[in-house]
């Protein structure tokens, strides 16, 4: 991959559950297909909404060979990197690569994310240089309580081999910021559903998407329109689709989308724990969005 393979709709693919509790690899190849379908550009597996946390290191690998044996040459699957520890974190990596994968996504190190800049740039660093595969940073202070600045993200371009940055801040000046430094030095990537119209028109020229896993189609039209400078149709559709997206921005974003998922029929609500499936009045009022966003379907 190179900076201009970042781009168009990547989905977070969730990561799909038997009744058992173990990974349903079948399911996944099939769902990740069906959004390939849709005109999508690759997968994102093992990040946030593919409950990354939660899986065993074999897990991982499992689920990256199982994308890899499913989309073949149709686009690159993207592993989510993770962990507790940087050599965990690089271990995963080196796996990633081993297993087909075309790129990477690196994220800070789980809970300890209060760390100085000079250990955040370690870390990554240390994952960057530990493989020959494209990565992209994974910028999501509001998830994770670290934030890589634009001027951070330029130091960060001394390594070949980034070339893309998700920003998941919500904020849109991020973009244009990181753009005054690099210019098109790394591809921007909109990280957060509900503000991808924004995202585009400030530069961004790929979605990291959410809602993608139930609504493939209606996602990929959207990032087609924006980015074609079609403002007009992509309101309208937008518009329609903002309370459906904006259940990727709450810390419940795993179990409503794959609610929505089970909804549409893609899919099933189970997750993992300490996640548990939401009920009661909460419940009701994910079902009334979604059924409300089918009947006024576009």
């Amino acid at each position: 991959m190179k900076p201009s393979d970042w781009s168009g709709v990547l989905p977070a693919i969730t990561t799909p559950f038997q009744a058992d509790g173990s990974v349903d690899l079948a399911f996944l190849a099939k769902h990740a297909n069906w959004m390939m379908d849709a005109g999508c550009r690759g997968i994102v597996a093992l990040g946030s909404l593919g409950e990354g946390a939660t899986l065993t290191f074999e897990e991982k690998a499992a689920i990256l060979s199982a994308l890899v044996d499913a989309i073949g040459d149709r686009g690159p699957v993207i592993a989510g990197v993770s962990a507790l520890s940087t050599a965990d974190a690089v271990r995963l990596a080196q796996e990633a690569e081993r297993r087909g994968c075309k790129g990477l996504m690196v994220l800070p190190p789980y809970v300890y994310n209060s760390g100085d800049w000079r250990e955040a740039r370690a870390h990554v660093e240390t994952v960057f240089e530990s493989t020959g595969l494209s990565c992209m940073l994974y910028n999501n202070p509001i998830a994770y309580g670290l934030d890589f600045k634009p001027d951070q993200v330029a130091q960060l371009c001394i390594h070949q081999n980034l070339h893309a940055v998700k920003e998941s801040s919500a904020d849109i000046r991020r973009i244009a910021a990181i753009r005054a430094l690099v210019g098109d030095r790394l591809a921007i990537l909109v990280g957060v559903d509900d503000v991808l119209v924004e995202g585009v028109a400030a530069g961004a020229v790929g979605w990291i998407a959410g809602l993608v896993n139930a609504f493939p189609k209606e996602s990929v039209d959207l990032f087609d329109l924006a980015a074609a400078g079609r403002w007009q149709e992509a309101e309208r559709l937008y518009q329609w689709f903002l309370p459906l997206l904006r259940l990727d921005t709450v810390p419940k974003f795993v179990q409503y989308i794959k609610l929505t998922q089970q909804v549409v029929g893609m899919g099933d609500e189970r997750v993992r724990a300490p996640r548990l499936q939401v009920v009661g009045d909460e419940r009701d009022e994910v079902l009334r969005v979604i059924q409300s966003a089918l009947d006024t379907a576009p």
